[in-house]
C-alpha cells in the first residue's frame, strides 16, 4: 500500500471514530432530554395533586358559619356526638356547684335543679363526660347584649351533644341580670343542647319563641369574663370570637348539701 493510501485509510478511521463519538454523545443527550421530560411531567402531576389537596383542605379549615344575629345567643343544629338526653330526676329539686376551669382562671356557678331540672341534668351529664374539655368560648357580644357564649367543643358555634330539649325558667320580661348562666339555642325552642352563655352586664333579650333558659348564677370568677369582654371582639367587631381567647379546660360539678 502506498504512503498516500495509508494516510487516506488513517484519516478515514479517525473520521469514523469522531463520527461514532458524535453519535454516541447525541444519543446520550437525547436520552437525558427524555429523562428530564419524564421527571418534569411527574413533578407537574404530583404538584397538581398536592395543590388540589391543599386547596380542598384550606377551604375546610377556613370555612366558618356566619355570626348569629346579635339579638339572640344561638346554637346551630349540627349533632357532633351520639348521646341520650338524661332524665330530669338527676337534678330535680337539687342545687349544684360547678367549677368551670378556664385558661384565664376558674369560674364558679351555682346550678338550680329546681327551676331548670332538665337543663341541669344535661349539664351534669356533659360535665361528667368531659364534653367541654379544651373547648374555646367562640362568641362574645359587646353591643346591645352582653354575653360570652361557650359550650361548643368544635369552637365553631355548630356543635351540640346530639340531642335537644325545651325551654325552662325563661324570664317573661326578657331581662337577664349580670352573672346569669343561660342556655343558647336556635329559633327552635327545643334546640337547647350544650351551648350556654354568661351574662357579664345586665342584658335585655327578646322573648319571641319563649326566651332562654336560666339555669344558674355565677358566684365567683365573673371578673374573668368581664376582662375578656373588655378586650373586645376580634377585628374590632361587636359580635364574634373574643380578641382575648378564653377556653374551657374542664368542668367539675358537685351537689350542694343543705
Amino acid at each position: 500500500m502506498s504512503p498516500k493510501a495509508r494516510d487516506r485509510a488513517r484519516a478515514k478511521r479517525r473520521a469514523e471514530k469522531r463520527q461514532a463519538v458524535f453519535e454516541r454523545r447525541a444519543a446520550e443527550r437525547a436520552r437525558n432530554r427524555q429523562v428530564v421530560a419524564v421527571v418534569l411531567a411527574v413533578l407537574l402531576v404530583v404538584g397538581g395533586l398536592v395543590g388540589a389537596s391543599y386547596a380542598v383542605n384550606r377551604g375546610k379549615d377556613t370555612a366558618r358559619p356566619a355570626a348569629p344575629a346579635p339579638s339572640s345567643p344561638s346554637a346551630s343544629p349540627s349533632p357532633s356526638a351520639t348521646r341520650t338526653l338524661p332524665p330530669k330526676s338527676l337534678a330535680a329539686g337539687k342545687t349544684f356547684v360547678a367549677t368551670i376551669t378556664t385558661n384565664r382562671g376558674p369560674v364558679t356557678v351555682q346550678l338550680d335543679g329546681t327551676k331548670a331540672p332538665q337543663t341541669v341534668a344535661s349539664f351534669l351529664q356533659l360535665a361528667g363526660d368531659g364534653y367541654w374539655a379544651n373547648s374555646r368560648c367562640h362568641r362574645l357580644t359587646t353591643a346591645g347584649i352582653f354575653v360570652l357564649q361557650c359550650g361548643d367543643p368544635t369552637g365553631t358555634g355548630n356543635g351540640n351533644p346530639g340531642y335537644g330539649y325545651g325551654i325552662e325558667n325563661a324570664p317573661k320580661d326578657g331581662k337577664y341580670p349580670t352573672g346569669t348562666l343561660a342556655m343558647a339555642r336556635t329559633s327552635d325552642p327545643n334546640s337547647n343542647g350544650g351551648q350556654f352563655f354568661i351574662v357579664y352586664k345586665d342584658t335585655q333579650l327578646p322573648t319571641d319563641g319563649g326566651g332562654y333558659t336560666i339555669f344558674g348564677t355565677v358566684t365567683s370568677g365573673l371578673d374573668i369574663v368581664k376582662k375578656t369582654a373588655a378586650a373586645g371582639v376580634q377585628g374590632g367587631q361587636t359580635d364574634g370570637p373574643p380578641a382575648q381567647p378564653i377556653s374551657i379546660q374542664k368542668v367539675v360539678v358537685t351537689e350542694k348539701k343543705a
